[in-house]
């Protein structure tokens, strides 16, 4: 799927291509193996072990199953402009299949233990990331084989560098997965999908709604729901903001979607029932 956005182009969520004006920091959650490249400006990542910050021109390897702060910075009048292509787990396993007798050899070799990693300026990654060029800059959609051909390509390009990236990328255990509750409870006013919640918790869509299930009596979309409402109703009590305002602020993206919410869930509108709850403290304190 092509996605577009004014700084933004995103196919297959395997290339991904952005440019940015001004300083931007978001959390990446990296389900799995990633290479970035800057063409300009500087990216500044934050891992567990270090803080790296990769120039224009060079390439950096974001190992899986990992938690990172990342902020792209412009430099000198430039945008921050980079290319992110992803390594499916699937297409990996394919990769290895086709390879396993030669993978045999290289038992013994420790994986990279380093979240971040500066790669070098080999000539196979300049070819391969030159080849993204024609389609990121005119927001053309290459072609499902063709991306699959590319990340064949990036696995060959990462395993002539180091003999380490074999039992790297090659590692098919269990997928990591961070505490599900915790990121629910932290992120539920976000305006992100199921599909969203399920990739940054390390998870598929399937084995998402599986965990939750164990932890919870709703749904998915329900809990979100009722957590939204649980907290617009709370911040209508503390006076301190519109119903309009709470409306948006809890990560409703529709005025008449959250009033109609609210009512199913409290039996009156946001407005009506600010109203009731004053009128029945007023009575109170006047009986």
């Amino acid at each position: 799927m092509n996605e577009r956005m004014e700084n933004l182009v995103n196919y297959e969520d395997i290339l991904l291509s952005c440019s940015i004006p001004h300083d931007m920091h978001v959390e990446h959650r990296m389900p799995a193996h990633s290479i970035i490249y800057v063409r300009s400006g500087k990216l500044v990542i934050a891992g567990r072990e270090q803080v790296d910050e990769v120039a224009a021109g060079q390439y950096v390897f974001i190992r899986r199953d990992c938690s990172i702060d990342v902020t792209k910075v412009p430099v000198g009048g430039d945008p921050y402009r980079g290319i992110n292509f992803t390594l499916p787990r699937k297409e990996l396993k394919e990769y290895y299949n086709r390879i396993a007798g030669s993978c045999k050899k290289m038992r013994g070799i420790a994986p990279i233990e380093k979240t971040v990693n500066i790669l070098p300026q080999t000539v196979a990654l300049k070819s391969l990331f030159d080849s993204f060029l024609p389609y990121t800059d005119s927001h053309e959609m290459p072609t499902h084989e063709w991306l699959q051909l590319k990340v064949s390509e990036a696995i060959m390009a990462l395993l002539a560098i180091d003999s380490r990236f074999y039992p790297t990328l090659f590692d098919f255990n269990e997928v990591w997965k961070i505490d599900l509750m915790e990121f629910m409870e932290n992120n539920y006013t976000e305006d992100l999908s199921l599909g969203e919640f399920a990739s940054y918790t390390g998870r598929s869509l399937a084995t998402f709604k599986r965990d939750f299930a164990k932890i919870s009596t709703l749904s998915p979309q329900r809990w979100i729901t009722e957590r939204r409402l649980e907290t617009a109703k709370s911040l209508l009590l503390a006076g301190d903001v519109s119903a309009q305002d709470v409306c948006y602020r809890v990560g409703f993206k529709n005025r008449s979607h959250f009033s109609q919410a609210f009512k199913k869930q409290y039996g009156y509108s946001p407005v009506n029932y600010l109203k009731r709850v004053r009128d029945t403290t007023w009575r109170v304190e006047n009986d």
